[in-house]
């Protein structure tokens, strides 16, 4: 009931009505008029104590139970923190549930695969350095005569060694003649019985250091690779000999992070609680204010009794009227010579007016005064319960 006759009408923005309406048929029209008033200062009163204070109250309340279940979450977070902590101690190798163990695996891998390219690499260089020094001569032997046949044999193998470094093979002419001429000049140079004489081949030299750098990095990648192999088969071993470890280190860390999102959602739900909490409270101890107190109607609400009694009275008069005609047509009488015709189905052939005696005279007369008299009375109940209406109103404002 209350639902139907109470209204709240949004005037313009931040501002609101509320309209109450009160039905007894037991109350007079000033007890209904202020049965609706305290109706209205009631509902107000509930909002301000249910947005002001009770909102508070609940916000309170909701808060405390916020931090109860925080601090239970974070007592079980703290008991699956310790029980992991412990495992982890006992088996670094199973941290975070063997999955340290698996990028370590995949790590060592992915470098045990760059180490071979690497490796293959050094190599490479360390063949061209060798084939570059085979066709390098350890002595430069002195130019003109004082160089001799040993002097021609190290220009000639210079020669020799400039074409491969070309890219020219053994098969090339140019090569063959070369060799053919190195090979001739070696028999000469032992048939004179010359000495090694010249001086040092500085590029010889630099080759060497080449030499000794590239092969001391292939020594390294070799052991590199070597303790790589060590251990990517040391942790396929613990991998595969300890399945239940890894299902319980999996369990552990599966619980513990169920335990950690469900805390950091509580958290983040009970901050957001609080500022909003703040905000309503803020925003309603400053704008909530009754700007016009609730008073009691000038006038009944429904319906409108003047309208309505004129209405009845149009209702009576129209109602008399259509019982005379009704009851005029229910009498066996004819008011005209056409309708007797059309009755019987004969001729008519005249008719005669009504004569009235004194007495019948006299009956029409005290009628029309009775019906006079009951039209007057009408309007006179009419005017007098406008009457009332108005002094009930009056009383009532």
């Amino acid at each position: 009931g209350l639902v139907k006759n109470i209204k709240v009408v949004s005037q313009q923005d931040n501002l609101f009505e509320i309209t109450a309406t009160a039905r007894s048929g037991s109350l007079s029209e000033a007890q209904s008029a202020k049965l609706a008033q305290d109706i209205a200062q009631k509902m107000i009163d509930i909002f301000r104590e249910e947005n002001m204070a009770g909102g508070r109250g609940e916000m309170t309340e909701t808060l405390q139970f916020m931090n109860q279940q925080l601090a239970d979450r974070q007592k079980d977070l703290e008991a699956a923190e310790a029980r992991r902590s412990a495992f982890e101690a006992q088996h670094p190798e199973m941290v975070q549930g063997g999955a340290g163990a698996l990028q370590r695996l995949e790590a060592s891998r992915s470098e045990l695969r760059g180490i071979e390219g690497d490796m293959a690499a050094a190599q490479a260089a360390l063949a061209a350095i060798n084939g570059q020094l085979a066709g390098t001569p350890q002595t430069l032997a002195a130019t003109g005569p004082a160089g001799g046949t040993r002097g021609a044999l190290a220009q000639a193998m210079a020669e020799l060694s400039g074409m491969r470094a070309r890219g020219l093979t053994d098969n090339h002419p140019d090569v063959i003649s070369m060799k053919n001429q190195v090979a001739s000049l070696k028999i000469q140079a032992q048939a004179d019985g010359s000495g090694p004489g010249g001086m040092p081949n500085p590029a010889y030299s630099s080759l060497e250091s080449i030499k000794a750098e590239r092969g001391a990095n292939v020594q390294s990648l070799t052991v590199r690779r070597a303790s790589l192999q060590a251990e990517i088969a040391g942790l396929m071993s613990n991998q595969l000999g300890n399945p239940q470890l890894a299902a319980e280190a999996q369990r552990i860390t599966r619980d513990y992070d169920v335990l950690k999102t469900q805390y950091d959602k509580l958290l983040q739900d009970r901050e957001q609680l609080r500022l909003r909490g703040q905000v309503e409270t803020e925003r309603s101890s400053v704008k909530f204010q009754v700007v016009d107190p609730p008073t009691t109607p000038r006038a009944p609400f429904a319906p409108n009794r003047p309208l309505l009694l004129f209405g009845v009275l149009i209702f009576g008069l129209g109602a008399g009227a259509a019982a005379a005609f009704a009851i005029g047509l229910l009498r066996s009488t004819f008011s005209t010579s056409s309708r007797l015709e059309s009755a019987i189905g004969l001729p008519v052939l005249g008719t005669i007016t009504e004569v009235l005696n004194e007495s019948s005279r006299e009956l029409r007369r005290r009628r029309h005064r009775q019906f006079f008299a009951g039209a007057g009375a009408l309007g006179g109940i009419f005017v007098l319960l406008l009457v009332v209406e108005m002094i009930q109103v009056g009383m009532v404002a």
